[in-house]
């Protein structure tokens, strides 16, 4: 697997090497010790979540505080996304910065997001399957959000705005600069 650092610290696009042959392909989706050496440190994930979702439909900016924080390994199963993560780490050089990346099925790159960072991702394909790695169990009590159209953030999301399918909860969510603090 390749580790492509991003411009925040601590994310990393990662490109598996994908073996074709005639029957199809074969690749190694996640190896442990390849990928703690490819990101420079230990991670180890408690929980696997999936879901799917239409086209338009954005999910996001999400984020678990305190000790529920959590660091995602991120993919599409079927179809494509654009990818996003926000530094949300009140300390870093990058707070309010953002990276996004486009995955699909065809490219089978992953992400990963880790503690610290506001995560979300908008469907572009007509439909998508997403599965993600956390290494923190989920709490309800430590969720923390971003509106997703901040203006100091500035994310392009690549859609029309108008046609953009959003949850009542991530509608509501504060501005970068009310959000509730990661640590």
């Amino acid at each position: 697997m390749n580790f492509i650092p991003t411009k925040l610290e601590g994310c990393f696009i990662c490109e598996p090497k994908i073996i074709p042959d005639g029957r199809g392909y074969f690749m190694e989706s996640f190896n442990e010790k390849t990928f703690e050496q490819g990101i420079g440190q230990k991670v180890h994930f408690v929980q696997d979540n999936q879901s799917f979702s239409s086209k338009g439909v954005l999910r996001g900016l999400h984020y678990q505080t305190g000790e529920h924080a959590q660091a995602k390994l991120v993919r599409v199963l079927a179809g494509e996304v654009l990818d996003v993560a926000v530094d949300m780490r009140p300390e870093s050089p990058t707070f309010g910065q953002h990276v996004s990346v486009v995955l699909s099925a065809e490219n089978q790159k992953q992400f990963f997001v880790p503690r610290g960072f506001a995560h979300g991702f908008l469907v572009l394909s007509d439909t998508a399957v997403f599965f993600y790695k956390c290494d923190n169990f989920y709490n309800k009590e430590s969720e923390g959000g971003v509106i997703y159209n901040d203006e100091t953030i500035g994310i392009d999301w690549q859609f029309p705005a108008e046609k953009l399918i959003i949850s009542d909860k991530d509608k509501v969510q504060p501005i970068l600069a009310n959000a509730q603090k990661v640590w």
